[in-house]
C-alpha cells in the first residue's frame, strides 16, 4: 500500500459481527453494559452513551466506572429515558424539541445537539433502551446498523438474566404438600416459620460510601508573605528532608523596598551626626537629637522587617515527608496572600481513611465502628480501620449531593499511597434482617408520601 494513501476504513458489518461475538462471550452483565455504552463507538461515533432500564434506571454511562444514581445528570437522564420509553417504541433520532419543556431546558447543559434512542424489545423484565448522543445528525444507515447491534446485544443481556430455580407448580407443592398432617406439621407452616426466623436473624447494619486514603496529620505550608510565587524547588509527591527548600517568591519588589529602607536609615544616621556636631554650640540643635534618635530606630525597624520578609520568601520544609500539591506551573507567577495554603507535607505511613457518608445512609454508628476499605486498585484485599470521628454537618460534594465527612484510623500500616480511592463498608449495630431489608424502601416511602 502506498505510504500516501489513507488507511482502509473498517467494514461496519465486520465490526457488527465482532461486537456481537463479544456480547455472546461476555462473562457478566457488567461487561455487557460496558460494551453497550463504550464499544458501540466501533460502529458509529458519538460523544456520550447511557444504558437505561425501566426497573433500575441508569445502569451504565460511557466513560464512568459506576454512575451515581443521586447525581443531577443521572436523575435528568432517567426522566428523559422514561419519557422516550413511553413515546418511542422504535429506534428514532431525537433532539431537545422532542421533549417536554421541563426536560428540554436542560438538554444543552448535559448532552450535545443530536441523540439516538434505541429501545429494547420484550421481555418486559429487561425493558429499557440505549441513548447515544453525538454532535452530528444520525443517518438512516447509522440508525439501522445501531438497531441491529442493539438487538444482538439485548439478546445476550436477556440470556444472562437470572432464572428462577423453582417453577410455580414446585412452589405450590412446597407450600401445600402433606394436606392430611396436623397444622403444625404442614409445610406451609414450617416454611413461614423459617422465613420469620430468617427475617429476625440479627445482622450488622452497614452502609457503603466512596472513600480514599489521606494524610492523617499533614503539615500545611502556607504563604508567609503577600507576593508572587517565583519558583518551586520540588515536584509533587517528592520525598523531602527537614530544611530542604520548597519554593520561593519573586523578590524584586521586596529587594527594592529593602534598599530604600537601607538608604533611609543611612540618611537618618547622617542627619543625626550633623545635628550632633551642631549641638556643641547650638542648644536648639541639641533638642533635635532625641527626635532624630527616634527616627533612626523607626528606619532601623523598617529595614529589619523588610530583611526578615526577604528571608521568609525562601520557604523550607519543617519536617521529613512527601510534598502534596498541584502542578507547579499552576502556581508560578500567581499572586498569593499571607496564610494561603500552597502545599502539604505528609509523613510516610501517617495515613487514614476519609469517607463521605450520604445523608440517606447516615445510620447511628457506635464508637470505633468497624470500617473496611476496598481500593479500586486492589479490590481483593480490604484495609481494616476504625471510625475516628463523623462530621456534625453535611458538606456539599462536587456532584451536587451532600454528605458527612468520616475519618477512620487504620488498624495496621499499609503500603498503599495517599490519594488511592475506593469504597468503604461501615458497620453499625446489629439489627434484624427485616429492618436491614426495608430501611431504605421505608425511608423513600416516608419521604414521598409523608407517612
Amino acid at each position: 500500500m502506498n505510504a500516501m494513501e489513507s488507511p482502509v476504513k473498517a467494514d461496519p458489518l465486520l465490526q457488527l459481527i465482532g461486537l456481537s461475538r463479544q456480547a455472546r462471550l461476555a462473562g457478566s452483565v457488567e461487561e455487557l453494559a460496558f460494551l453497550a455504552v463504550n464499544e458501540s463507538r466501533q460502529l458509529c461515533a458519538y460523544r456520550q452513551g447511557a444504558l437505561w432500564f425501566a426497573d433500575a434506571g441508569v445502569k451504565a454511562l460511557s466513560g464512568v466506572v459506576e454512575p451515581e444514581a443521586n447525581a443531577p445528570y443521572a436523575q435528568w437522564l432517567d426522566r428523559v429515558c422514561r419519557f422516550l420509553h413511553g413515546t418511542h417504541t422504535a429506534a428514532a433520532a431525537v433532539t431537545a424539541i422532542d421533549l417536554p419543556a421541563a426536560l428540554a431546558g436542560e438538554w444543552t447543559e448535559w448532552l450535545p445537539q443530536h441523540a439516538l434512542w434505541l429501545p429494547f424489545a420484550a421481555p418486559a423484565a429487561a425493558a429499557g433502551g440505549l441513548l447515544l448522543a453525538a454532535d452530528h445528525a444520525w443517518h438512516e444507515e447509522d440508525i439501522a446498523l445501531m438497531e441491529e447491534w442493539t438487538s444482538a446485544w439485548h439478546h445476550a443481556w436477556v440470556a444472562r438474566m437470572p432464572r428462577t430455580a423453582w417453577s410455580l407448580h414446585g412452589l405450590k407443592q412446597a407450600f401445600t404438600g402433606n394436606p392430611g398432617a396436623p397444622w403444625w406439621k404442614q409445610r406451609r407452616v414450617a416454611a413461614a416459620a423459617a422465613v420469620l426466623a430468617a427475617l429476625w436473624f440479627p445482622v450488622h447494619l452497614s452502609v457503603l460510601a466512596p472513600a480514599e486514603l489521606v494524610s492523617a496529620k499533614p503539615v500545611v505550608i502556607r504563604a508567609p508573605v503577600d507576593g508572587v510565587i517565583g519558583q518551586f524547588e520540588v515536584q509533587p509527591n517528592q520525598m523531602v528532608k527537614a530544611g530542604q527548600p520548597l519554593f520561593n517568591f519573586d523578590e524584586a519588589s521586596l529587594d527594592a523596598r529593602r534598599d530604600v529602607a537601607a538608604q533611609s536609615l543611612a540618611a537618618a544616621h547622617a542627619e543625626y551626626r550633623q545635628y550632633e556636631q551642631q549641638a556643641v554650640s547650638d542648644t536648639k540643635s541639641k533638642a533635635q537629637l532625641a527626635l532624630l534618635l527616634g527616627k533612626i530606630e523607626e528606619k532601623r525597624t523598617e529595614a529589619d522587617y523588610l530583611k526578615d520578609q526577604v528571608e521568609r520568601t525562601r520557604v523550607t520544609a519543617p519536617q521529613d515527608g512527601i510534598v502534596l500539591f498541584d502542578d507547579p506551573s499552576e502556581w508560578v507567577g500567581k499572586p498569593v496572600q499571607t496564610g494561603e495554603r500552597i502545599m502539604r507535607i505528609a509523613a510516610p505511613g501517617d495515613v487514614e481513611v476519609e469517607a463521605w457518608l450520604p445523608i440517606g445512609d447516615a445510620i447511628p454508628l457506635p464508637d470505633d465502628a468497624k470500617v473496611s476499605l476496598y481500593l479500586s486498585a486492589s479490590p481483593l484485599s480490604a484495609i481494616s480501620a476504625r471510625v475516628r470521628y463523623i462530621a456534625h454537618d453535611a458538606m456539599p460534594r462536587p456532584d451536587g449531593t451532600y454528605a458527612y465527612r468520616v475519618r477512620a484510623r487504620l488498624d495496621d500500616s499499609t503500603s498503599q499511597r495517599v490519594g488511592a480511592k475506593g469504597t468503604v463498608k461501615i458497620s453499625g449495630d446489629r439489627v434484624p434482617l427485616i429492618y436491614w431489608i426495608v430501611r431504605r424502601p421505608l425511608a423513600t416511602i416516608r419521604q414521598t408520601l409523608g407517612i
